[in-house]
């Protein structure tokens, strides 16, 4: 899409508005609507808007911002009627002087990826996004949660919620938006939607723009959609686990293959993945964000506990999985990043994935032994070598803020705000009184 392209769409579908989207640093949509008359004028020009309301972005006094439109992003919402029909593009953050704004998540990932096409690399991604559905309550709200459904992984049925779930992927590909597959998940309400492979730009673009949609089509049919990582001790956690691999910037080859090597790596893939290995509990803060992130981490079914790597892990301790590749199609050799759930920001997270696995390849990191079957089984003094992920958000941002690496890959901006929000947020966590506790102390002590 360029502009002349954008401009046909327009008046071509009746366009009435089109929304500008942004993400805060939390990875939070926001948005700024224009009439359609106005949209060449931002184009041309960018549109000014005040940032100092937006988390993590700015102090008062530098709120003078400006977005920028990404053409390729142009899709119009199919959920708005004709009279009101509105599109959406996808925007970076500027300053007034035309410089790529340091706290916007979307350019911190431009970022990393522009380091890696220097030195010949291009990354392709595809993300799992698993998310509940939960019956609402009429005006008493989606509280006691009521799963949607009763299935589990897998299951062939033709309910509201697999009905549901059609019209979500319908609406995705409508947004031009590639859907490799869905499906239940294990969890009662739990389901799946898996991304087609892309560019991680356009990914982490289409994962903002989906969590938008799903939630947005849940609404308009009364349910509740949520990608909270646990709402329920009942119920497992929901991942966004993340297939990678690294491509030549010039040939697209496949720079991770060797069908020569016992798992089909290359030597660039190994020290890839040792990186990602050696930066795990870092950039853990930024995969698994919220502190219900580590109600999910180590603890429920098939979350990542160790800071190691298999092919072969069906209890799913290992944090990253390396998929077996059948003959022939050794060009989709890829590691699974298993660790990220589904509130993580996709530009923020999809940015220290790669500066990890990029500062691998440079430091050459040797890979680690591989850990095969369940972790359970194996001897519990080789266990006990193992480095776990972090159990909590507090863990997580003490290792954050001891990488070096991973906070260059946020960039001083982002990461001194990001901590902010996050010590804050533990902060208030802290605070509460559970019902737990009432329920296990207050007769007890």
């Amino acid at each position: 899409m360029n502009k002349a392209a954008v401009l046909q769409e327009i008046e071509k579908r009746g366009v009435r508005f089109v929304n500008l989207w942004f993400t805060d640093i939390a990875g939070i949509v926001k948005s700024v609507s224009v009439p359609a008359s106005r949209i060449e004028s931002v184009i041309d020009n960018g549109l000014h808007f005040d940032g100092s309301s937006v988390e993590g972005f700015s102090r008062v006094a530098e709120s003078d911002m400006v977005l920028r439109p990404d053409l390729t992003t142009f899709a119009v919402l199919p959920w708005d009627a004709p009279e009101e029909r509105t599109a959406r593009l996808i925007c970076s953050v500027e300053t007034i002087n035309g410089e790529a704004f340091i706290g916007d998540p979307r350019n911190a990932l431009i970022r990393v990826l522009r380091r890696a096409e220097d030195i010949g690399f291009r990354l392709k991604t595809g993300m799992e996004l698993e998310f509940f559905l939960f019956r609402r309550h009429g005006d008493a709200g989606v509280l006691p949660l009521t799963p949607l459904d009763d299935a589990s992984y897998f299951d062939q049925s033709d309910d509201e919620a697999e009905r549901l779930r059609r019209k979500m992927v319908s609406t995705l590909i409508e947004l031009g938006i590639q859907v490799d597959s869905s499906h239940n998940e294990i969890g009662a309400g739990q389901h799946e939607i898996d991304f087609t492979y892309h560019g991680a730009l356009v990914s982490a673009d289409n994962v903002t723009t989906a969590r938008v949609a799903l939630r947005t089509i849940a609404q308009r049919h009364g349910v509740y959609c949520t990608f909270m990582p646990r709402p329920s001790a009942s119920l497992p956690g929901s991942g966004m686990h993340t297939h990678q691999s690294l491509h030549d910037s010039a040939t697209d080859a496949n720079i991770f293959v060797d069908a020569g090597h016992e798992y089909g790596l290359s030597e660039t893939a190994q020290h890839f993945l040792a990186g990602q290995l050696a930066h795990a509990r870092a950039m853990t803060a930024i995969l698994a964000p919220l502190v219900n992130s580590y109600k999910r981490l180590s603890i429920s079914f098939e979350a990542p506990k160790y800071v190691t790597w298999a092919h072969v892990n069906r209890a799913g301790e290992a944090m990253i999985r390396v998929p077996h590749i059948a003959p022939g199609r050794e060009a989709h050799t890829r590691i699974e990043i298993r660790c990220p759930d589904s509130s993580a920001n996709p530009y923020l997270a999809t940015a220290v994935m790669l500066a990890a696995g990029l500062d691998g390849i440079e430091q050459r990191t040797p890979l680690p032994e591989a850990f095969e079957g369940s972790l359970l089984r194996q001897d519990r003094s080789r266990l006990r070598q193992l480095s776990t992920l972090p159990t909590s958000l507090g863990e997580a941002l003490n290792a954050l803020m001891q990488d070096d690496v991973i906070m260059e890959a946020l960039g001083p901006f982002i990461s001194d705000r990001y901590m902010a929000l996050k010590e804050q947020e533990l902060e208030d966590y802290n605070r509460q009184i559970t019902a737990w506790e009432l329920d296990y102390y207050l007769s007890r002590f």
